[in-house]
């Protein structure tokens, strides 16, 4: 009987927790409903267009080409990862800009969130800031590990 009643909790567990994740991204994400938890669609809809909502794309700033990013970071395709995930911030001392399986304490969401203690200002800088669906999307890639997909 105690095993029926342990595996039916582990059932009810289960179900649970994948109809929390059922919500559909595209629902969250608003300006850009093809958004991902992966790096190379975070980096096509995010770091190098500029979505319907106006905000502009992250490597208008971001990039090397004919000029030095802010704080050194470069988020053109190839380099983004490596600049990313488990590099140190140059703006805030003791800061790494992406942990991977650790988005509360990853400086990008920091900045992206506009958190008290930031150095500078939230990104992306101008009025049209990442809504929350899309800072989701960011912290899942995070959290599943901040791959190089």
């Amino acid at each position: 009987m105690r095993r029926h009643v342990m595996a039916g909790m582990v059932l009810l567990a289960l179900g649970a927790t994948s109809a929390a994740c059922d919500e559909k991204l595209s629902d969250l994400t608003g300006a850009t409903p093809n958004l991902q938890p992966t790096l190379s669609s975070i980096q096509r809809e995010i770091f190098d267009t500029t979505d319907s909502a106006g905000r502009q794309a992250c490597t208008n700033c971001h990039t090397d080409a004919g000029r030095t990013p802010p704080a050194g970071m470069v988020l053109r395709p190839g380099v983004a990862h490596s600049n990313l995930v488990g590099a140190a911030s140059s703006g805030k001392p003791g800061a790494i800009r992406v942990i991977p399986g650790d988005p509360e304490n990853s400086y990008l969401i920091h900045k992206l969130e506009g958190r008290p203690g930031i150095v500078g200002t939230p990104m992306p800088r101008g009025n049209a800031l990442l809504s929350a669906g899309q800072i989701l999307v960011i912290r899942r890639w995070i959290e599943r590990g901040a791959p190089n997909d």
